[in-house]
Order: C-alpha cells, then sequence, then structure tokens
C-alpha cells in the first residue's frame, strides 16, 4: 500500500472509534503528528490503533502504564495532549 492510502486509512481508523471522546484525542492526535510519521511509526500507530479505546487514553493521560512496545515518540507525543480541541 502506497503511503498516501495508508495515511487516509489511518485518518479514518483514528477519527472513528466509536466514542466522540477517543474520535477527539487519538483523531487530534493524528491529525497533529501522521504526516511526518516514518514507516515504522506508522506501523507502530497502526499496532496500537487495535488496542481498546479506554486503553490508549488512560496511557496519554498517564493514569496507566502502557506496554513497553510503545514506548517511544509516539506515546510521548501522545501524553502531550495538546492536539485535542477544546470548545469555548
Amino acid at each position: 500500500m502506497d503511503r498516501e492510502t495508508r495515511l487516509k486509512r489511518l485518518h479514518f481508523r483514528a477519527h472513528h472509534r466509536g466514542t466522540k471522546e477517543a474520535d477527539l484525542l487519538i483523531g487530534g492526535f493524528f491529525d497533529a503528528h501522521g504526516a511526518g510519521w516514518s514507516e515504522a511509526e506508522m506501523a507502530l500507530f497502526e499496532e496500537l490503533l487495535e488496542e481498546q479505546d479506554v486503553d490508549i487514553m488512560a496511557w496519554a493521560m498517564d493514569t496507566q502504564v502502557p506496554p513497553a512496545r510503545y514506548e517511544g515518540s509516539i506515546l510521548a507525543a501522545l501524553k502531550v495532549l495538546n492536539y485535542v480541541p477544546v470548545a469555548q
């Protein structure tokens, strides 16, 4: 699959999680960072998308310890939480 198609697929999967909160967190994260990812980072994000939303959100908010395989640049960026739009 070419890079553009893969990114479109990841965009869809990140924005259609099942709850509005997960869509904002995971979709917003993808929108902020996805375009600049390497092939390895895209593969790791694809793997992350297989996890339960509540777990991903807990890892992002640092309320649960993530599996060691996710430690690194993607999880560090996910924890910053500055990519989630806040309605005023």
